[in-house]
């Protein structure tokens, strides 16, 4: 009998796994060797302790796996969760339960394996901010280096006009030059320039003061005067009415207006960041666009491009989505099988990255397993996927990405690679197997 406990004790000290049993009073009465290097806690610490004392994980009081495992007989396999070392440090891990029974099938009970995860999430997280900046995801060139120039926007006191299809996240990139300037203390106030009318639009942005006209009960304060200090973000500038132009044009000259009825200038200390879906340039050549106001519009310019020109970027933001909506539906999915990633990497999107968020809700509402598969996703999905155009795999849209990458870097592998955001080896690696020398 005891050689065949010596025999286990010698198996679990070799197994990578953290290994602890208990018995049915939840005392440990076994501890591997990896159980003691992940936790901090010696065998001889450990054995005839509570498991709660030791192996002390954020569910515990409520939802513990080995407890649900001793009374459902049902085995949990890699749950996700914390625990405290030793020394009250925080280490991601992944559990797996099973009971333990006698050699007559009679429960004795439990064993629990653990797996440290500390490496894999800093990896994880060495990739995320690698691709993200300012709640912005993306590892295409073309934000990449919007990235790396966007700090040195921010700072500078420019007007900035940022140019994109809808839904391709100007209001992310507005958010993000305001958090990065010396105003962020202050406001940042936003106004939908195209859901106005023009009236309405000249007291939102100016004021008013009262009397000004029939319900102007008392003064109200624009949106200039809010963001004073701060931003004001304008999204779709290319829908304001001319008067509002000349208005405009007069902040961006001389720092000052007049609200709707009043007879005093104020002073706005505002930085101003526009966007629009249009091309000014063009309205400006069918006089439906100052060309003096444009100017000022235009001193620096960011454009964003459409989802479907950066589908490299779409796993990074299916995944952002799903941790979204996780922590927003209180689920636990996944992410989404081999075919749905096929149709999603295939599709068009008019709607830009605002309806690959849209997909992705749509499909958690309907998904009740850990993973989003076909029939979770809307019907127009379902109907285009069979009549679309002949679809290309991921791996055949990377090797595209970088072909095209490293045509723009005239060859330059180590330009490449930085461009792409992997190590020049790993490029020479791809490019081997794809078949360019």
């Amino acid at each position: 009998m005891e050689g065949e406990k010596n025999s286990l004790n010698i198996i679990l000290d070799s197994i990578a796994d953290g290994v602890f049993t208990v018995d049915k009073e939840w005392r440990i009465t076994s501890f591997n060797r990896s159980a003691e290097r992940i936790t901090g806690f010696s065998r001889s610490e450990a054995i005839g302790q509570y498991c709660y004392e030791i192996f002390r994980t954020n569910v515990c009081l409520e939802q513990c796996a080995l407890r649900e495992t001793m009374e459902t007989k049902q085995n949990i396999i890699n749950k996700e969760l914390n625990i405290l070392d030793k020394y009250n440090q925080e280490i991601p891990v992944s559990i797996s339960t099973a009971v333990l029974r006698d050699k007559r099938g009679k429960i004795i009970g439990g064993v629990e394996t653990f797996r440290d995860l500390s490496l894999i999430k800093e990896l994880d997280k060495e990739i995320h901010e690698k691709y993200s900046f300012q709640d912005i995801i993306s590892k295409h060139p073309s934000i990449i280096s919007i990235f790396r120039i966007l700090p040195d926007i921010a700072r500078s006191e420019a007007t900035v006009l940022i140019q994109g299809k809808s839904g391709t996240g100007k209001e992310l990139f507005a958010q993000a030059i305001h958090n990065l300037s010396p105003r962020r203390e202050r406001p940042l106030v936003k106004v939908n320039c195209g859901a106005l009318p023009e009236t309405l639009l000249e007291s939102e942005l100016f004021g008013y003061r009262k009397g000004a006209f029939t319900d102007a009960k008392r003064d109200k304060p624009g949106r200039f005067q809010l963001a004073e200090g701060g931003t004001i973000f304008l999204d779709e500038i290319g829908d304001i009415p001319p008067g509002i132009q000349a208005k405009l044009l007069r902040v961006l000259e001389g720092k000052e207006f007049e609200p709707l009825g009043g007879t005093t200038t104020l002073k706005a200390d505002v930085r101003i960041v526009t966007a629009t879906n249009k091309d000014l340039s063009k309205l400006v050549k069918q006089n439906q666009f100052r060309d003096d106001l444009f100017y000022r519009l235009n001193v620096v310019k960011v454009e964003l491009p459409s989802l479907s020109k950066r589908r490299t970027d779409i796993p990074l933001l299916i995944e952002h989505f799903i941790v979204k909506f996780n922590k927003k539906m209180g689920k636990e999915i996944k992410g989404v099988s081999e075919e749905v990633m096929n149709i999603l990497m295939n599709y068009a999107y008019p709607g830009n990255i605002r309806e690959l968020e849209n997909i992705i809700e749509h499909a958690f509402i309907l998904c009740k397993g850990t993973h989003i598969l076909k029939g979770h996703l809307p019907r127009y999905l379902h109907e285009l996927e069979t009549a679309g155009p002949e679809k290309k795999s991921i791996q055949k849209l990377e090797e595209e990405h970088i072909i095209h990458t490293l045509h723009t870097c005239g060859g330059n592998l180590a330009k490449a690679a930085e461009e792409l955001g992997i190590h020049r080896t790993t490029l020479w690696r791809k490019l081997k197997r794809i078949g360019v020398s």
